[in-house]
């Protein structure tokens, strides 16, 4: 099969960094600029349609042609633009991305990244930025260049020159990596899910945007209003000014060093009269409860539908999906008992209804973010997701037999907890019983080896629970899940053994390897986590541990430490990862169509009296070939617009 690399220079006059490839493209000004090719590891050729040339017939037909493999880093982007160019879609079966590829091994999700990395003699031009926001984006009229609103090649001959050399570099690059990571190929399985998810990109979820544009003009309407109380509560000008605040409050025997949420909050709650009402009004004043509304109307493709939303293996250190431009796997949840009258008052404009049967506006605004996505007409969603996956999964992994026997029957695993680790029957932990409480907490911090400090981030302290009984909670969950706690540590030891003397290791169902430079944890699905450059060294508590180099809290390429609980959360998680892949080829088998999915959940779009909850459930819950054994089990309901019951 035959091998054609491609790199494009476009232009538009909608933001791609907000509004995502598909609104980008959909632009009435969007064009190709510069069409870069190479077949195989012949010369790059270089088609400059700004300039009024042509694509080659024979390479237009190669696009569509399934026999011929087009690779592009960040190959949504290519296809996407080249269906516009061509006005039909191009099917994502025959692209292969090196983006992917890369992420795979645990390399950056940025070409000039990747390049870096792998000490490439070609590297990306660094100019290219420049050249970008020169040619590919409208430029701000002045009197110097004649106030046009773009830049054309006739502009600035020598600048376009550059710029075609800088696409061209492009191409070498994409190659270069490809070649150089050649002996690490996307797994036939990893491909299909890679076409299922341009699928699901591809289709996107439609949205009522009577909803979201009244929502927009509720919250401004909404602060203002506050922001105006505020000045006259106060009369300072800016009430939104940390300095101006500071001083209104200190005037008022108040010292605060911190305006944060949360100090705004604490404080609030010992204040009352002026001051009260004030540091509420700054609370609701910092609420961001429309962000997520712009975002879905920059995105929003003529059709009313947005696309784009998740990136495939945007995770790249378990492989799970990332969110984009609205980020869907961070929505707010939904707790109001009248979902269906909040629309409806914001749909209409009564917004002084809203604010007189619902305590706080912005609060209602958050929740209905979720319903915002909408079926098309004649169609109703499916929502199904997995119930406590990620407790399955690492009972599994790890053999824990009595938490096994728990999701086999009745899977209440946080009262089971409790039970085992206070030793009470479990007909005793009620719902809204304290041990109860302390059984999830427990559940939800100490699962990959966290302590003391991850029962305080998860708010044990502020849900009541003392100081003095949370080394004893680690102790006792730990007590209470010996197979687990054994699970890190062995993996620990095994990674440990791996990396020092290059020999391969097996703890359960997990294998590790360390090879090329690499060490690879291979999961029961058959598919491998990556980590770069592994090497020994001491850790801050004077004990032998693994670092590597990836993709650090900072976001940039640096050298991370890890060791074994980290390692089976990232397996668990990876996992999880492919549990919900297998589910998603299940379900469009089925055929449904999906047409978003979040975390372990999965959102169908089909059409009303077709279909049915029990038999996507079903398909959910059958565990494929490699993961015999594991009780899985999903849960899911229909609804007219999307929410979380």
């Amino acid at each position: 099969m035959r091998t054609l690399s491609i790199d494009l220079e476009t232009y538009s006059d909608v933001d791609l960094t907000k509004c995502g490839v598909y609104a980008y493209t959909a632009s009435p000004s969007f064009e190709i600029l510069l069409f870069t090719y190479a077949y195989e590891e012949e010369e790059v050729l270089l088609v400059d349609l700004a300039s009024g040339e042509s694509i080659p017939e024979d390479v237009l037909r190669d696009l569509e042609n399934n026999d011929v493999t087009k690779t592009a880093y960040n190959a949504q982007f290519e296809r996407t633009s080249l269906s516009r160019y061509l006005n039909r879609p191009l099917s994502p079966v025959s692209w292969l991305c090196t983006a992917v590829q890369s992420a795979m091994l645990g390399l950056p999700l940025s070409l000039e990244g990747v390049g870096l990395v792998l000490g490439l003699e070609q590297q990306k031009l660094k100019e290219g930025k420049d050249l970008i926001r020169y040619f590919s984006i409208p430029c701000k009229p002045t009197q110097a260049n004649g106030n046009r609103t773009r830049n054309l090649p006739y502009h600035a001959p020598e600048k376009w020159e550059l710029f075609k050399a800088y696409c061209k570099r492009d191409v070498d690059v994409e190659r270069a990596i490809r070649n150089k990571i050649k002996s690490f190929p996307v797994s036939e399985k990893e491909q299909k899910l890679y076409c299922l998810d341009q699928a699901i990109n591809d289709r996107g979820v439609l949205v009522d945007m009577v909803l979201v544009r009244k929502a927009i003009d509720c919250d401004h309407l909404y602060k203002n209003d506050i922001f105006t109380e505020a000045q006259e509560l106060t009369g300072i000008e800016n009430p939104n000014s940390v300095a101006q605040l500071k001083e209104w409050l200190l005037n008022n025997g108040v010292h605060v060093e911190s305006l944060s949420k949360k100090a705004v909050a604490d404080l609030a709650r010992e204040s009352d009269g002026e001051v009260e009402r004030l540091l509420s009004l700054r609370l609701q004043m910092a609420k961001t409860s429309i962000k997520k509304y712009e975002a879905i109307d920059r995105a929003l493709c003529p059709d009313g539908r947005v696309r784009g939303m998740l990136q495939f293996y945007g995770a790249n250190r378990t492989g799970r999906w990332a969110g984009r431009i609205i980020n869907v796997q961070n929505l707010p949840q939904n707790h109001l008992k009248d979902l269906t009258l909040a629309r409806n008052l914001v749909k209409a404009r009564q917004f002084d209804n809203l604010e007189l049967l619902f305590e706080s506006v912005p609060g209602v605004l958050s929740e209905l973010i979720r319903t915002a996505f909408v079926p098309r007409q004649g169609h109703r969603f499916i929502v199904a997701d997995f119930s406590a996956i990620e407790a399955r999964v690492i009972a599994w992994l790890a053999g824990e037999k009595w938490r096994m026997e728990v999701f086999k029957t009745h899977g209440k695993i946080y009262e089971a907890s409790a039970s085992q680790m206070f030793k009470v029957p479990i007909e005793e932990i009620t719902k809204g019983s304290p041990l109860r409480q302390k059984g999830k907490l427990s559940e939800l911090a100490l699962g990959f080896g966290g302590g003391v400090g991850a029962l305080t981030a998860m708010g044990a302290l502020d849900m009541g629970v003392k100081e003095e009984e949370l080394q004893p909670l680690v102790t006792a969950w730990r007590a209470a899940n010996p197979s687990i706690t054994k699970l890190w540590w062995d993996i620990d030891r095994a990674a440990l053994k791996a990396v020092k003397e290059k020999t391969p290791q097996t703890v359960g169902k997990i294998n590790l390897e360390c090879t090329s430079g690499i060490l690879f944890i291979t999961l029961p699905s058959g598919r491998r986590l990556s980590y770069i450059k592994p090497r020994i060294e001491l850790s801050k508590f004077g004990r032998e541990g693994i670092t590597f180099e990836g993709i650090g809290e900072s976001k940039r390429w640096s050298r991370i430490d890890t060791y074994g609980p980290k390692l089976v959360e990232n397996a668990v998680q990876g996992t999880a990862r492919d549990l919900l892949a297998e589910a998603m080829l299940a379900v469009e088998e089925a055929g449904y169509l999906i047409v978003m999915h979040c975390h372990d959940e999965v959102v169908i779009e089909t059409p009303i009296g077709t279909g049915s909850v029990e038999e996507v459930c079903t398909l959910m819950s059958v565990p494929p070939r490699w993961a015999e054994g594991l009780p899985l089990r999903a849960d899911g309901y229909e609804c007219d617009y999307y929410k979380k019951e």
